[in-house]
């Protein structure tokens, strides 16, 4: 039988990156940060390949649409441009709308900050989700992408397991209990344990490589 704590630390220790570090977003609790990771979850929360998602919000960067002044001020064709240099072009024409849709609601409610929504959730979980499906783009999935990411810098929202890091965690044939899984990875930040589990989740490689490693 599989030790637990140590199917976690191998699955951690080879595939703990998280989404954001892996589109180049340095998480920190400031408005361009936040907002490029707001991004990065609706391009991820589409039915695309993640490796797209993020080559695509790197993209977007480079670009100068790392904020939501300069995404709203550019135009859709800007836009459109931007996400097929980055592959996103079966969504490239919807996308470059809930962009420009998102930034101008997110200046225009929140000041483009989303601390300014946090503030206005208050440390309820269920709000901020609801508050974050207000913007264009922005579904059940991307708020919970953004939430399991944002764990990291803004603490009260975690331990965040969604049910695709639960789906990884089964797959793996560890415990679906959230407090259970932050209990078998010890030190590990939550959010780093839910991007490992969504990996696995998505998959199948990630899953045995780990199960090898631990056995």
């Amino acid at each position: 039988m599989t030790d637990q704590r140590r199917l976690v630390r191998e699955l951690v220790g080879a595939h703990g990156r998280t989404f954001a570090e892996e589109a180049g977003i340095t998480l920190r609790d400031t408005p361009q940060p936040l907002y490029r990771l707001l991004v990065l979850a609706l391009l991820l929360s589409a039915r695309i390949r993640g490796s797209i998602a993020v080559a695509t919000a790197r993209e977007l960067s480079r670009a100068g649409l790392g904020g939501p002044r300069r995404t709203a001020d550019a135009d859709w064709q800007e836009r459109v441009d931007a996400l097929g240099r980055g592959g996103y072009r079966r969504y490239d024409e919807r996308t470059a709308t809930q962009l420009g849709d998102g930034a101008e609601l997110l200046l225009d409610r929140w000041g483009g900050d989303l601390r300014r929504m946090r503030e206005e959730a208050d440390g309820d979980l269920g709000e901020l989700r609801r508050l974050l499906q207000e913007i264009p783009g922005i579904g059940p999935a991307g708020a919970d992408i953004f939430l399991r990411e944002v764990q990291r810098v803004w603490p009260e929202v975690g331990p965040y397991l969604d049910r695709k890091a639960l789906d990884g965690a089964e797959r793996l044939g560890l415990p679906k209990d959230p407090g259970r899984l932050v209990e078998l990875a010890g030190d590990t930040q939550p959010a780093v344990l839910a991007a490992a589990l969504v990996r696995a989740a998505l998959d199948k490689e990630v899953a045995e490589d780990s199960l090898r490693r631990a056995a």
